[in-house]
């Protein structure tokens, strides 16, 4: 018995940590591709909706097949007032038939089917690249919010040795209190400035968790990446290759494609409303009654046999075929401006990217000599407050723009990177982070 609870007991275990291996403790973007292809809800709905539409070609097939169907139906009569007589009467029958034309409607509505099962798979297909540029977009801000946690722990570690060196300075009669007043006020603006970045950082990592659909248990944190300057200011491809590639590449132009197509069947099914409709019915059936010959005897001689062709062609149908292809015709117009539209998207899309990419790339530039020359100023106006030769005015100035400077950098360093990651993402259908 014990060796069983042993057993049992390193089963769980063994599950537990199973369990927690497919939840990693620090997540690249990969990780994070990947959990979302198997565990985010939307995706798995959308795939629910792929095999509704297998079943539906399914069903669109079976359209070739023959009907036949099997009935039987008794009734008891009792007559006590007339003949005083009762009796009891049943016949059986099988029943089969199939349609020899009818239009053309089986064969567009398998195709139908068929192209709305692979507009479903186009549907899946795309929103996941939607999730991954999502991932990417809130990926990026958490790192950015680390960096500026990392900012502002240095600022206010400079904030505290400052407002230190400023209490000596007063307590030796160098400085006023309102000096050291001043100093002091920006040592607090800077820890709530930390504070605030870390709930920056932790409100970007939330967002992360709902995009993964993690449980309120889970923990997450961004694995970190080095930029390298030369990724960060990167040549970028010629914007007319780039959007060639994105309409060779965008799911949506495709799932439209195939929607134009699904209109033409809609209109070739709507118009089969006009054309005949041939069929072949074929029976056999038997019947008995009560009271009447031996009952094997009825069924033998009762036993019959039908073959027939019929013919329905349609005169007046209350203009519903009229309106049937009028509005498959309607439909197609707008599958037209639906994809005339996405062209525009798309091409502002790129265009967008583009500008934006490259205008953080010149801020990131200018912002990298802002940062080298507040961070040479800032330095040399420690050394004299150090020996008391400057006031906190020039202090605190010099102080405040070498933070703004970093936070400049920073900021047009992922901008700079999220753009050329959607400039790839356009251009390939994929978004890899180093």
């Amino acid at each position: 018995m014990n060796l069983i609870k042993t057993v049992t007991f390193c089963s769980v275990l063994g599950s537990a940590f199973s369990i927690a291996a497919q939840v990693p403790a620090t997540w690249s973007y990969q990780d994070c591709i990947d959990y979302a292809r198997l565990h985010n809800i939307q995706l798995q709905q959308s795939a629910l909706n792929e095999q509704v539409s297998d079943y539906s070609v399914e069903e669109a097939k079976a359209q070739w097949l023959p009907t036949l169907d099997f009935g039987t139906s008794h009734s008891y009569s009792n007559s006590p007032w007339g003949t005083n007589t009762n009796s009891l009467n049943g016949n059986f029958n099988l029943n089969a038939g199939w349609t020899v034309y009818n239009g053309g409607r089986r064969s567009n509505n398998i195709k139908l089917s068929e192209t709305q099962r692979e507009i479903d798979r186009l549907a899946t297909t795309d929103l996941f690249r939607s999730i991954k540029t999502d991932l990417l977009t809130v990926y990026l801000n958490i790192l950015y919010a680390r960096e500026s946690i990392d900012i502002y722990e240095e600022t206010v570690q400079l904030s505290e040795a400052q407002a230190l060196r400023a209490q000596g300075l007063m307590e030796a009669g160098k400085l006023s209190r309102v000096d050291y007043a001043q100093l002091k006020a920006q040592l607090e603006q800077d820890n709530y400035s930390l504070v605030n970045a870390r709930s920056q950082y932790a409100t970007r990592t939330l967002e992360l968790k709902k995009i993964l659909q993690l449980g309120i248990s889970d923990s997450i944190s961004a694995a970190p990446l080095d930029w390298p300057e030369a990724q960060v200011l990167a040549d970028l491809p010629p914007i007319a290759e780039s959007y060639a590639m994105a309409l060779d590449t965008d799911i949506q132009l495709k799932s439209l494609a195939l929607q134009d197509d699904a209109a033409d069947l809609d209109i070739a099914i709507a118009k089969a409303g006009r054309l005949p409709v041939i069929s072949l019915n074929a029976g056999v059936g038997t019947g008995y009654a009560v009271p009447g010959e031996n009952f094997g005897t009825q069924l033998k001689k009762g036993w019959g046999e039908q073959l027939g062709i019929s013919l329905q062609l349609p005169i007046l149908d209350q203009k519903k075929t009229k309106v049937a292809v009028a509005k498959a015709q309607l439909a197609k117009q707008g599958v037209a401006l639906d994809t005339d539209q996405r062209l525009l998207d798309l091409q502002q899309a790129v265009e967008s990217w583009y500008v934006t990419t490259r205008e953080a790339q010149s801020r990131y530039v200018a912002a990298v000599e802002q940062e080298k020359a507040a961070a040479l100023s800032n330095e040399l106006i420690n050394e004299r407050f150090t020996l008391g030769l400057v006031n906190p005015v020039e202090l605190l100035t010099a102080h405040n723009t070498l933070l703004e400077a970093r936070h400049s950098v920073l900021q047009a360093k992922y901008m700079a990177l999220l753009g050329e990651k959607m400039i790839e993402y356009y251009r390939t259908a994929e978004i890899s982070l180093p």
